[in-house]
């Protein structure tokens, strides 16, 4: 088959015959793009109940710009989504070959998939902004990003994953993403095979709008919010000392004035002059009663933002809880459940959205599709994994590789000519 023609049947039916490749790029920049809502602004209860209906209705825009807002207003928010983002991104990602999970699997083909899988993958420099792009997903519970394919080399290939905005998505009336672009502002397009990541990490079923750790947020954060404003508005009112001035019955209203900038003047200079006939006091705001609630109430919206988002609050602050160590070990090993679904989660949009369909146009349809994973290695004492390797290679004889040995103990392997330490002689 020529080239002419193996592109053409390629990207008219792809070679496992399921949908249309499109080449170059579909979804381009507009002006647009670089407005931005602020429904945070003033937000209320009725707003915020109203933004969550339009969004479960498919118009996720100002749902969007909310959660947007949300972690840039939010400290405390914006510490835990980041923290949840980065236990999974900040992970060495890698491409397993099929053979390693699977049995029955042609190892030669499926070992030429994976490395097909992860030369292109190694040659898309965006491909972890990609991935964390699609993070986000764990707020929203939607993230997309295109599958950009070109000719290269004589060969149709995958050669950039670019975000999508948020703000370009749409839902149809079937939950189903579409996409805003020029020719299509409204409803949006359809998504085309292979074409498309779409990550929705919490949907289990329903709307996917439904599930997004953001979403159970938003009454934390408009809760704590309302607290800060009161509490400010407390400041400013009780917080400094209240300045009064007494004068005798005889005084005049010019005298009356005077005294009124002079005290006008003392709250500002911090100094004033008076006369002898003059009392002056200083009433404390709050003297002798007990704080309002405010800091409280943000204190317990913050724990109930940590558990969502982190399964606890002992991993993010300990400040005036009685917790121990072994108790925020607890709550960290619940933070490993979590990541460890993130994980699963991510690979399976990973290989279902990206590995397959490149694995399809390159092999065909017969070939074992590699898999994505993230790899996650625990903390070890050195010492008994030491230990453990003495006694699975001297008493039970195990065929431990050299490779995995030096790698477990973070000792390099030693360079041809290159001067090594020696051990104590033996006997």
């Amino acid at each position: 088959m020529s080239l002419r023609a193996w592109i053409a049947h390629a990207v008219g039916g792809g070679r496992d015959g399921g949908g249309r490749v499109r080449l170059g790029r579909m979804v381009r920049p507009l002006a647009l793009d670089r407005w931005r809502d602020y429904p945070a602004d003033g937000l209320t209860p009725l707003r915020l109940a109203t933004l969550l209906r339009a969004a479960d209705d498919g118009a996720v825009d100002q749902a969007m710009a909310l959660f947007q807002q949300m972690e840039e207003k939010d400290a405390h928010l914006h510490s835990v989504a980041n923290t949840r983002r980065l236990a999974l991104t900040g992970l060495r990602w890698e491409i397993v070959s099929a053979v390693e999970v699977r049995e029955g699997v042609d190892r030669m083909a499926a070992d030429e998939a994976a490395d097909h899988a992860r030369g292109v993958l190694a040659d898309i420099e965006g491909f972890d902004e990609a991935l964390q792009h699609l993070s986000m997903a764990m707020g929203r519970n939607v993230a997309v990003a295109e599958n950009v394919y070109d000719v290269v080399a004589g060969e149709l290939r995958l050669t950039d994953i670019i975000p999508v905005g948020f703000e370009r998505l749409v839902f149809d009336a079937y939950g189903r993403v579409r996409i805003l672009t020029e020719q299509e502002p409204q409803a949006g397009m359809e998504l085309p095979a292979h074409k498309f990541v779409v990550h929705t990490p919490h949907t289990a079923c329903g709307h996917p709008m439904r599930g997004g750790l953001l979403r159970v947020s938003a009454l934390s954060y408009l809760g704590k919010h309302y607290a800060m404003k009161d509490w400010m508005v407390f400041a400013e009112v009780f917080g400094m000392p209240v300045r009064v001035a007494r004068y005798e019955p005889s005084a005049t209203p010019e005298e009356k004035q005077e005294l009124l900038g002079m005290l006008r003047s003392l709250g500002t200079d911090a100094s004033a002059v008076f006369s002898k006939a003059v009392e002056l006091q200083l009433l404390e705001a709050g003297q002798g009663k007990s704080p309002p609630p405010y800091e409280s109430m943000c204190n317990f919206f913050n724990r109930e933002l940590s558990k969502a988002w982190l399964g606890g609050t002992l991993t993010v602050e300990t400040s005036g809880q009685t917790g121990t160590f072994s108790t925020a070990q607890i709550h960290d090993e619940v933070r490993l459940d979590l990541r460890q679904d993130d994980m699963a989660k991510e690979a399976r949009t990973i290989r279902r959205d990206i590995l397959v369909p490149l694995t399809r146009l390159q092999f065909g349809p017969g070939v074992p599709v590699p898999f994505f994973r993230r790899r996650y290695e625990p903390p070890r004492d050195l010492r008994e994994l030491a230990g453990v390797l003495d006694i699975a290679v001297n008493d039970l004889r195990m065929a431990v590789p050299d490779r995995w040995a030096h790698h477990a103990l973070g000792v390099p392997v030693a360079g041809a000519g290159e001067t090594v330490l020696r051990g104590k002689p033996l006997g």
